[in-house]
């Protein structure tokens, strides 16, 4: 009998603060505590699946890493993609900075394309240092093939590596300040962010939004209350906005919650 009570109380202390909340409509799914990396909820968390822009992240990480901010680039053909687009012209003279607003706000895959050949000289290189640098951090259920995210054979993720990611990400205080900017005014266009819970999910600081017909809808976000930093991951969710606001709420609430110390 007392071997089963243990073997119940260690069942129940596994299960995560916000374990409640699985009716959600994304196919796999994360809740992380991004200071010790606990897994608050998982649904399918370890699937290898199609991330559209939240791919975009590690971009930015990755020409943070190489790039300054007041560095020019030169836009070429070659930086022209289909999907969404900060709306580059060949020829145009901009910042790195000015990319990575264009890559984080309007989900530019121009920006991306261009990012990557002006930091490692080609973009094939760069995909290169996005996959060394997944590895780095562990995130073993993760290949890059581009860096805007496009459908390709290769490129995939999971909701726990992109959790990772995301923590990783929200130490870079460049990278965050650039994806909770929620209007902007960069290289003579006006930007506005696509992700929406800026506005309406208290404490709200980023991600990272993404959508192909073969992906679906990816959201990547973080929320910061009372010092607590939390990052949620959906995949292929068709209510990502609700769904992240619910899991939140629930997972907030569970971390405040002294019966589930």
């Amino acid at each position: 009998m007392k071997r089963l009570l243990l073997l119940l109380l260690l069942f129940v202390c596994l299960i995560p603060h916000c374990a409640e909340a699985t009716r959600i409509s994304a196919e796999a799914a994360v809740v992380m505590d991004a200071q010790t990396g606990r897994i608050l909820y998982e649904k399918n968390g370890d699937r290898r699946m199609l991330i559209a822009s939240t791919t975009k992240i590690m971009t930015a990480l990755v020409a943070l890493e190489h790039c300054a901010l007041q560095n020019t680039v030169t836009v070429s053909p070659a930086h022209m993609a289909e999907g969404s687009s900060m709306h580059l012209s060949p020829g145009e003279t901009v910042t790195v900075e000015a990319l990575l607003y264009g890559l984080l706000l309007c989900s530019g895959n121009d920006a991306a394309l261009a990012l990557a050949e002006y930091s490692a000289g080609s973009v094939d290189r760069f995909v290169d240092w996005m996959n060394a640098k997944a590895r780095s951090l562990g995130m073993s259920g993760t290949s890059f093939a581009n860096p805007n995210g496009l459908d390709a054979e290769g490129h995939y993720s999971t909701a726990r590596d992109m959790a990772v990611l995301a923590a990783c990400a929200a130490e870079n205080p460049t990278l965050m300040r650039i994806c909770s900017t929620v209007r902007a005014s960069v290289a003579g266009r006006t930007m506005e962010n696509h992700n929406r819970l800026l506005k309406t999910l208290p404490g709200c600081i980023g991600m990272k939004t993404g959508y192909t017909g073969a992906a679906g809808r990816t959201l990547v976000t973080c929320v910061r209350r009372e010092g607590c930093l939390l990052i949620a991951v959906t995949l292929r969710d068709g209510d990502d906005w609700a769904d992240h606001t619910a899991l939140y709420e629930e997972c907030f609430a569970g971390l405040n919650d002294p019966e589930e110390e």
